[in-house]
Parts: C-alpha cells; sequence; structure tokens
C-alpha cells in the first residue's frame, strides 16, 4: 500500500477545484495510512516475495558457504548445511582448526579444539536444544505457518533502516515469541528478533538484519547477515548457496571417537548465525 501527500503541488486549480479539494481534506481530516493489511495477508504476500509455497515446499535442504567477519573486522571461512525438518551443520574453519555446532532435529554437539589441542566434543545444553527447535527449518517460522502451530499477529507499521516496515509477533508452540519486520514494499524480511542467552547464561535479544537479496533458483534469499546480540556483533557473507544437494543425515549425528564432556557451564547458548541456529 502507498500513502499519498499533497506536498508542495503548484499546479494552478480552478475555484471550484480548490473548493471541492477542501471538502475533501476537511471530511478527512489528516492524511492517514491506508487500512493495514491482516498478518495472514502480510504473510501470503512474504511467502510469494520469496519464491512461493510450493518452490519452498519443494526445498528438502541448502548449503551456504562463504565468510563470518567479526566486530574487528577478521573473517574465517564457513559452511553450513541445512537440512528439512530442522537438521542443521554449522562448521568454521579458523587457524587451521575446524569448529563444528549441529543440531539433527532432537539433540545437539559442538566439536571444538580442547585446551591440549585435541577435539572436545560436548552435548548441546537445554538451552541450546530448545534454542534450535524453535528455528523451525531453513525457511522459518512464516513459511507454512498454520502447519508448524505458529500464531502471527500483526503489530503495527515501524521504520528499519528507512524503510517502512510491518511487524509480525511470532508465538511459537513452545511459547518462544519472535518479531518479523517485512518491508512495506518488497515484503521480504528486513529483521527479525528472537530471544536468547549470552555466554554467560543471561539472557539476550537476538537481533538479524537481512540485507543484499538475491535470486536463487527462483528464491529470494540474503546474502548478508547482520546479528548483534548485546555486545556482540558479526556478519555472514553468503557468497554460494546450493539448494536441493545431497545430504546424508550422517553429516549431523554426534561422531564418535572424540573426548565428550556433557555440558560446559562456562559455555552456554550462542547467538544465531543466520535465520536458524546452526
Amino acid at each position: 500500500m502507498v500513502a499519498i501527500a499533497l506536498v508542495g503541488w503548484t499546479c494552478p486549480l480552478t475555484i471550484g477545484a480548490l473548493v471541492a479539494l477542501s471538502s475533501i481534506l476537511a471530511l478527512a481530516g489528516e492524511p492517514t495510512e491506508s487500512p493495514a493489511l491482516s498478518a495472514a495477508q502480510i504473510v501470503e504476500r512474504n511467502v510469494a516475495a520469496r519464491g512461493g509455497l510450493e518452490s519452498w515446499r519443494g526445498i528438502q535442504g541448502m548449503v551456504w558457504t562463504g565468510k563470518i567477519e567479526a566486530a574487528d573486522g577478521t573473517a574465517v571461512p564457513f559452511v553450513l548445511a541445512m537440512k528439512r525438518p530442522s537438521k542443521t551443520r554449522f562448521e568454521i574453519h579458523k587457524q587451521g582448526q575446524v569448529q563444528l555446532r549441529a543440531f539433527d532435529g532432537e539433540v545437539g554437539w559442538k566439536l571444538r579444539p580442547g585446551r591440549n589441542g585435541s577435539p572436545d566434543l560436548q552435548d548441546y545444553t537445554p538451552e541450546e536444544v530448545a534454542f534450535a527447535r524453535d528455528g523451525q527449518g531453513f525457511d522459518g517460522p512464516l513459511i507454512d505457518y498454520r502447519a508448524k502451530g505458529n500464531d502471527i499477529r500483526y503489530a503495527g507499521v515501524e521504520t528499519i533502516d528507512g524503510h517502512r516496515a510491518y511487524r509480525l509477533d511470532v508465538k511459537l508452540p513452545s511459547g518462544g515469541l519472535q518479531s518479523y519486520w517485512l518491508d512495506a514494499k518488497t515484503f521480504l524480511e528486513i529483521k527479525y528478533e528472537r530471544a536468547s542467552r549470552d555466554s554467560r547464561g543471561r539472557a539476550a535479544v537476538v537481533s538479524v538484519y537481512c540485507r543484499n537479496y538475491q535470486s536463487v533458483n527462483g528464491l529470494q534469499l540474503p546474502s548478508v547477515l547482520e546479528t548483534s546480540a548485546g555486545a556482540q556483533a558479526s556478519k555472514l557473507h553468503i557468497e554460494k548457496f546450493l539448494v536441493n544437494p545431497p545430504l546424508e543425515d550422517g553429516q549431523f549425528s554426534k561422531p564418535v571417537g572424540h573426548r565428550q564432556r556433557r555440558h560446559d557451564t562456562m559455555s552456554g547458548p550462542r547467538p544465531a548465525a543466520g535465520p536458524n541456529e546452526p
């Protein structure tokens, strides 16, 4: 919807036209927005803008590759693999070592260098498992939201990065809450927020800005995801998208043969690096 305002219009008008215009303005009062779309209508246009419901239903998996840029400008390569319904594997290569975070839809695990140089395998904490489940797959909570049991409410129009955006508040079956801001012109996501916890277990809000959309196999996908959670900030630069690549379930399963520590109490859930928790 487009709001129309008569500002600085200098075209000559007849007296009759001026009287008619004055009467209209007197009845209408101040210029207002057109009636807001319903939450269902906004979601419908968002799904269409992103490529359409049937196209998304046909996607069984994705792989994103690129670089993570930290606030200090350093960047490290990553690979993010995602498979329906909610499997994720996030892999970072840094200084010749590999760090992994994976979720098989039920349990999660993380593998990172230990203090003695050997890989250290840990289970996800219960909070991390809940965070991963609430990601609702690589298509997020708006696609097929009814089938996923999500309750979506229209929460008004706000300005995000200079763009008018519809805000939708999403309540998940778990009781978790998320908020999405969709560009009022393109209906693509500009920003979303969800609750998390920082590395010390304290409550935090993760904000993700979606930028530089690209067309990939008919889908609209952001190639830059800027994430902030408190003082922490990073950018995910996605350089290559693979749609429906072969992905074995074993890629998301916990490896064997590594020293395992059940829960690291010094390392709580970390903010999501993309639309879904890796």
